[in-house]
């Protein structure tokens, strides 16, 4: 079996099975703050073609122009009570589901960024670009967003150089953890992307 023939089966059971639950998501962020509970932001995927990711919205509407803009730290002002809970069990990741059925992303690779940071990628860091982003990968099981931005750039250029199933499963295996133990999610003291 192909790897884009087992996203395209993983992901359409997931989403068939996570189906009642993202319902109750969109509902719960609709009745908490006004806004469509769909948050789509445009990040940058395979070969440097730009696409729309989907999330569900776990912050005030218009959150990036106001305060930190794309930054988000702990605790922050403008995550709303739904969106903390979505946010460290990761459920607001569920519609990158969706991304994966339009071949837009797969199930493990590296995490999309937007175009401001791609702009300032080196031409090594664009090594990230050469397989389609994922909603998982080596970097999000090695810490995610706690790592510094360099840090994450090099261990998903490990996963594009050494990608097997063999990691795959490696990675599929320490995802639930992840998941369910919420940790990483914010940047921290030495964690994140500095534009400079």
């Amino acid at each position: 079996m192909t790897r884009r023939a087992i996203d395209l089966a993983v992901s359409a059971a997931l989403l068939a099975l996570a189906s009642p639950l993202l319902v109750a998501a969109l509902l719960a962020i609709r009745v908490e703050s006004r806004g469509a509970a769909l948050y789509r932001q445009r990040r940058i995927g395979k070969d440097g073609v730009p696409f729309d990711m989907l999330k569900l919205r776990t912050m005030v509407d218009g959150a990036e122009h106001i305060g930190a803009g794309l930054a988000v730290n702990e605790n922050d002002s403008r995550i709303t009570r739904v969106g903390s809970f979505l946010r460290r069990t990761s459920l607001d990741e569920l519609p990158n589901l969706l991304n994966v059925l339009r071949g837009e992303m797969s199930l493990i690779g590296p995490r999309p960024t937007v175009p401001v940071q791609v702009a300032q990628y080196t031409e090594r860091q664009r090594g990230r670009l050469a397989i389609r982003p994922g909603i998982t990968g080596w970097a999000q099981v090695n810490g995610r967003a706690s790592l510094p931005w360099s840090e994450r750039i090099e261990l998903d250029l490990h996963y594009v150089e050494h990608r097997s199933l063999a990691l795959d499963l490696r990675i599929l295996a320490r995802t639930p953890a992840l998941v369910f133990g919420g940790g990483g999610l914010y940047k921290g003291e030495t964690g994140g992307w500095e534009q400079s």
